[in-house]
């Protein structure tokens, strides 16, 4: 799978901010795939101390959502550890898993945020931007902004705001069980991304894709600090 080159990844942080506040003026928050035929899971897992990053992307059929290929990659750190800065910690590694793809799927589902960041480039829209592809954030856990409790069943969603802005959606994608937190990454509405994130569930909180991209870093990195034990 190509990758586009949109930026240098040996920045500092203060590098960092500026290309994110360039980069957000590309993203395309609304948009409906013609057709989809494969999502894509993609995660990274970072070993003892930070040090080494684990990436992972798992293709899947869909609406089926067999597997059909997983790569996965791992390298050192060459960022440092920044909040609101993590697609550069982990853009370089996952580029590489992607770059190993026979496959290019039509929509990819990221283990963090997208539009819902304070300056609106999460990782979904970071590397939707360079993958050039529909992407979508579905996050376990709340980076910015304010939102009321959706309601107990699955499919419940509450706008998830920052100030007068709606950046997200905070959905419960399994009835009385924690929400996550849809948002836009790049090419696709908000309505849309809440949509598949409801169409690859499988009855648990997370998403397939991201559930099972998650797991597959998490072993390759357990498996990888036995071996050096």
């Amino acid at each position: 799978m190509n990758c586009r080159s949109l930026h240098p990844w040996n920045v500092t942080p203060r590098e960092a901010i500026l290309i994110q506040n360039r980069l957000r003026s590309q993203v395309i928050d609304r948009g409906v795939p013609k057709r989809i035929r494969t999502v894509a899971g993609a995660d990274i897992s970072w070993g003892e101390q930070g040090r080494m990053g684990f990436a992972g992307v798992i293709v899947f059929g869909f609406p089926d959502l067999e597997e059909i290929e997983r790569v996965s990659v791992r390298g050192p750190a060459t960022f440092p550890y920044v909040p609101g800065l993590l697609s550069f910690r982990e853009g370089p590694l996952l580029v590489q898993a992607f770059e190993r793809l026979a496959t290019e799927p039509d929509v990819i589902l990221f283990d963090g945020q997208g539009l819902a960041h304070p300056r609106r480039m999460g990782i979904a829209s970071h590397m939707g931007l360079i993958l050039d592809r529909p992407a979508i954030g579905c996050a376990k856990s709340r980076l910015t902004g304010e939102h009321r409790e959706p309601g107990s069943k699955r499919g419940n969603r509450a706008a998830l705001r920052d100030k007068e802005e709606t950046i997200g959606a905070v959905l419960r994608t399994r009835t009385d069980v924690k929400p996550i937190f849809v948002s836009v990454g790049h090419r696709v509405s908000l309505d849309e991304a809440i949509r598949l994130a409801l169409r690859c569930g499988d009855g648990f909180r997370v998403p397939k894709p991201t559930r099972l991209a998650d797991h597959f870093v998490g072993r390759l990195r357990a498996e990888y600090e036995d071996r050096g034990r």
